[in-house]
């Protein structure tokens, strides 16, 4: 008997879209490569997709496929050798009291407001501070595979960071975080500790940070955490020294 899974993989079709604005390099066009039918793409095959670069936003698996550009390098946390870093074992502590709550996916107005500042801060005029309330659900509350909604709160109540999570046979994968842009202490950076926490305690290999470019400022913290490993040729390795 053939296994439904390796029938739903050589199923699956590949189209790759019309050309858009990079939104991480200025002045290039990009393209993604899309994953379709969606309604195949269960926790087990997105897990086989991930290991292959993919991600998802919403219903949507994807990955880079850009006609003169291969910036983008899928990034992965080796968590069972991670090191933090002084400055990175200092902002755990500083955050060690938050409240941590994990749901599935919910639609919450608290949520929705931080997430409308955290972007009019953060990503001013990148055009996802004036998402509606559809397109804030589609892109981050639409999901058909295995994945928590985090909130993290303040002793006193008050809620600083949300965090996207998907659950992956070999480990977790980042989605989206978004936090209070004014709070201090290094959220975002405290946020990846906390989910490399995560896949320590569940027995998990990896941490999956989604896309990594050398030349891009926005993605420089994801290479502080280490050792990690890039996609690179179709072969998960470390870095080149």
């Amino acid at each position: 008997m053939s296994d439904p899974q390796e029938f739903a993989v050589k199923t699956l079709q590949f189209y790759t879209t019309a050309e858009y604005p990079c939104s991480y390099l200025p002045d290039r066009a990009a393209r993604s490569q899309v994953a379709a039918p969606t309604h195949l793409i269960d926790a087990d095959l997105y897990s086989e997709l991930v290991q292959q670069g993919f991600r998802r936003s919403g219903l949507f698996t994807y990955r880079p496929h850009c006609d003169a550009c291969s910036a983008c390098w899928p990034i992965r946390v080796d968590v069972a050798h991670f090191q933090p870093t002084r400055s990175q074992r200092r902002c755990w502590k500083r955050q060690e009291t938050l409240n941590i709550r994990s749901t599935g996916l919910r639609w919450d107005d608290e949520h929705f407001e931080l997430y409308q500042r955290y972007q009019h801060h953060r990503h001013p005029g990148a055009g996802m501070d004036d998402d509606m309330k559809s397109q804030y659900q589609q892109f981050l509350l639409t999901s058909r595979v295995e994945t928590r909604l985090v909130e993290f709160r303040a002793t006193s109540g008050q809620l600083l960071m949300v965090s996207v999570i998907d659950v992956l046979n070999d480990g977790l994968s980042a989605v989206y975080t978004f936090f209070e842009p004014e709070a201090s202490g290094s959220l975002g950076t405290w946020a990846i500790l906390w989910q490399i926490e995560q896949c320590r305690l569940a027995g998990l290999p990896w941490l999956y940070l989604g896309y990594w470019i050398e030349e891009s400022r926005k993605m420089t913290y994801k290479s502080a955490f280490q050792p990690y490993e890039l996609l690179r040729a179709g072969s998960w390795s470390p870095p080149s020294p």
